[in-house]
């Protein structure tokens, strides 16, 4: 059973609908034994990290989560879901529930940042960076790295580079480089999801990415047997 984690915090009914879309059953709760008893979780969130924390310790869910996590089956964190894995964040002082190590960190641009100029037909296009980062972008999936195989599975049938979407103003700093996944450029080169063991997480929607992000969803759940 696939269970989407209900704190408070997110898009849930829309992350469900794409598990519905791609015939996986998903479920809302915050039934700790179901949770517990689940095959895969998912984490979803939108807004703050604080926040996040504080409902998620509040109603002993953070627990829960680790808990599950040690058991070794499926995690599925997106956005701000892989923003919580970390173990502190700069949008606020909550500490976040460490199953990795490292912190979350606020974009900073200066008012000449520019994204990469993009020809449109006869037209050359170049905005400012804007925070938060909203809309579309490519993601690059890193090729080597401990986790190889595992990538080229969930991955499976979504050309690198493709685009996926994305709002967030803070990004992931991870301690251990070899769990970053795949990377996204947006002023800088930022970790865009990572792998480690039976954790998965990603800062983009795939649950708003179309086609890349229902297929990136059958994958992850194909390859973890849901």
């Amino acid at each position: 059973m696939i269970t989407i984690i209900d704190y408070g915090m997110g898009n849930l009914r829309s992350v469900q609908k794409a598990f519905e879309h791609i015939g996986r059953k998903a479920v809302i709760t915050d039934d700790k034994n179901r949770i517990l008893n689940s095959s895969m979780i998912v984490l979803p969130g939108v807004g703050s990290f604080d926040a996040a924390m504080h409902n998620l310790k509040k109603t002993g869910l953070a627990e829960t989560i680790r808990n599950f996590v040690k058991s070794g089956r499926p995690f599925l964190g997106l956005c701000l879901g892989l923003q919580v894995l970390f173990e502190k964040s700069e949008e606020g002082n909550a500490s976040g529930l460490g199953l990795l190590k490292g912190c979350v960190k606020k974009f900073r641009f200066s008012q000449l940042s520019r994204l990469p100029k993009l020809s449109v037909g006869q037209i050359t296009l170049s905005s400012r960076l804007k925070i938060p980062h909203m809309g579309w972008n490519n993601v690059h999936v890193t090729a080597a790295g401990k986790y190889a195989a595992q990538k080229k599975k969930i991955f499976r049938k979504i050309e690198n580079d493709s685009y996926f979407y994305f709002v967030h103003s803070y990004y992931i700093e991870p301690e251990d480089k070899n769990i970053i996944s795949s990377a996204t450029f947006y002023g800088k080169k930022f970790a865009s999801s990572v792998l480690c063991g039976n954790i998965f997480a990603t800062q983009f929607h795939p649950e708003k990415s179309q086609k890349n992000g229902l297929n990136l969803l059958r994958n992850y759940a194909d390859y973890t047997g849901n």
